[in-house]
């Protein structure tokens, strides 16, 4: 029994070894997750532009994307099933090129460009970096993780929402 504090505290460091492994892999973890990124604000010393738009949510999915899956292996695993039906189609990523994540809206860049900031009543703000072929004129779509919560937004008519474009 005399030897067991002296074991043990020989050992001690294998104690520590939990918290230091959380230390190290809860930074990785908040940035992995979407804490750390930068967060969409409007610019300063501007007034917003105020319009009342038709407002959806999307996803990823090929129900809100128009896509499928090749079944057959030939090509991209993923084509386009709409207005580029046969082209492949790389899933998540915007029209301007940038990867879908939340705050990203869908815009007919006619009337709202790439770039422009909205304040959405209920999702916050967002930043046009998509366009969708039903996307025409004063309609607005915001990305959603999953279909569900997309389908939970629904479509909303006639909400007014703040603006700043670029």
């Amino acid at each position: 029994m005399s030897t067991l504090p002296h074991r043990r505290a020989r050992h001690a460091w294998i104690d520590r070894i939990p918290a230091a492994l959380a230390g190290l892999c809860l930074p990785l973890l908040v940035w992995w997750a979407g804490c750390m990124t930068d967060r969409i604000r409007p610019p300063g010393g501007r007034a917003p532009l105020v319009m009342t738009l038709e407002v959806t949510g999307y996803c990823n999915c090929g129900i809100c994307c128009s896509w499928e899956r090749s079944w057959f292996g030939l090509g991209a695993p993923v084509i386009s099933s709409g207005p580029n039906k046969g082209k492949p189609k790389e899933v998540g990523i915007t029209a301007s090129g940038t990867r879908a994540r939340r705050g990203t809206l869908a815009a007919d860049t006619a009337v709202l460009p790439f770039g422009t900031i909205v304040e959405v009543p209920g999702y916050g703000f967002g930043r046009v970096e998509d366009r969708g072929g039903a996307i025409k004129g004063n309609r607005l779509d915001l990305w959603f993780p999953s279909h569900g919560e997309a389908q939970q937004w629904g479509r909303q008519k006639g909400l007014r929402v703040r603006v700043w474009k670029p």
